[in-house]
């Protein structure tokens, strides 16, 4: 069945607000042929299956469930790849969009030939709600940012709001770099010349149900969105962010060893050593935040994870104090022969831990399908329940 519309949703732990969104889509959407398409990032709350249930009564809602992978941009992407509609609408399942403005939206693309229609609340008619602050900042400095590079000036580059012409977007699609939270500004940047973009303004509503997902790691993964843009091409983004965090732990390890020689509390081969192991726990805590986010380990695993990475680079940490020492013993510098130990042992703790320790396991994924069953088993309790009250009522 061909639609006019169809609204993507990307999902993580939504299932609370997956049947008030769609009351309210099926009232916003009167008259439209439309069809929903969430996506779902395996999400342990049981949103997927709170969406199966609404979709054995309502033909136009289907589901796309992720196993083993995450990332709104990415899910973005798959569900409007998935459409079966001319226009694409994307929006958060939060009920923080509103859903009103869609016919309007539809409207203008339809009669304006747009390719584009953006959501903005930074237009007159539009509003930030009562957003907190600091997030207000957030969003003038991402629009700021969004200048680099970009022909378009879009009053509102942050948001997650927008309607898009299928044919267009298929046009780019493979273009796209699919980082983090900001989809729309990845598309624009993609496009090229010649898009043809409108904007409809919108109040930003407060949310109601589950957790708000935007923390400092989302403006981070905008800032990665922007430097993958300008050489994504030539060298990997992830592999880009662990030399980042590397260059800051040489600093870090040279101080400490410097700090050691100047005071001769220890030899430089004890002192490389020392150093390295300190910088070897602050790497693994920035690259399970940073680099690996996507997969990075919590509660237990956290602590697992670092033993696993103390083992896995310890033989990295030997190397680099070999060579460290043998090019200290030759008269190097002392801050060269530890860049040379540093250097030797980078390619090694970056091949390793990417295939071992922050690789998704079947294991880790299994885990979340049982949390899933679980949610999904209290979900059906308390639907059982509340028909049993319904029936007692009538």
């Amino acid at each position: 069945m061909s639609y006019e519309l169809a609204v993507v949703l990307p999902t993580f732990n939504e299932s609370k607000n997956v049947r008030p969104l769609l009351e309210c889509l099926e009232k916003a959407l009167a008259g439209v042929h439309y069809e929903v398409i969430f996506v779902d990032d395996d999400s342990p709350d049981g949103t997927a299956a709170v969406v199966r249930n609404q979709a054995k009564s309502h033909g136009n809602i289907r589901v796309i469930h992720r196993i083993g992978r995450r990332g709104l941009s990415s899910a973005c992407v798959e569900g409007i790849m998935a459409a079966n509609a001319p226009y694409v609408a994307v929006m958060d399942a939060d009920m923080q969009h509103d859903e009103r403005i869609l016919p309007e939206m539809l409207r203008r693309a339809r009669e304006e030939n747009l390719d584009l229609v953006v959501g903005s609340r930074n237009i007159a008619g539009g509003s930030m709600g009562e957003f907190a602050r600091w997030r207000v900042k957030l969003s003038q400095l991402g629009k700021r940012l969004s200048h680099m590079g970009c022909e378009y000036e879009l009053s509102d580059p942050m948001s997650g709001f927008f309607l898009v012409r299928f044919e267009s977007f298929e046009g780019y699609a493979h273009r796209l770099s699919a980082i983090g939270f900001k989809i729309l500004l990845d598309m624009v940047l993609s496009a090229g010349p010649g898009l043809r973009i409108g904007e409809v303004p919108y109040c930003f509503r407060l949310r109601e149900r589950g957790e708000s997902k935007l923390d400092f790691m989302v403006g981070l993964e905008y800032f990665e969105l922007l430097v993958d843009k300008q050489i994504g091409n030539l060298v990997n983004v992830r592999f880009v962010s662990f030399c980042m965090i590397g260059a800051l732990g040489v600093g870090i390890h040279l101080e400490i060893l410097r700090q050691i020689l100047h005071w001769n509390l220890l030899s430089f081969a004890e002192g490389q050593t020392l150093a390295a192991f300190i910088v070897m726990v602050l790497n693994y805590v920035l690259n399970n935040s940073v680099t690996y986010r996507d997969r990075r380990r919590k509660g237990l695993a956290f602590w697992g994870g670092l033993l696993g990475f103390c083992c896995a680079c310890g033989l990295g940490v030997i190397a680099n104090v070999a060579v460290a020492r043998e090019a200290f013993g030759r008269g190097v510098p002392w801050a060269l022969a530890s860049m040379i130990g540093l250097l030797f042992s980078a390619v090694w703790n970056y091949g390793i831990t990417s295939m071992t320790l922050w690789r998704q396991t079947r294991t880790s994924l299994e885990k979340r399908a049982q949390r899933r069953s679980q949610a999904a088993a209290k979900l059906d309790l308390v639907q059982a329940e509340q028909a049993v009250r319904r029936d007692e009522i009538a």
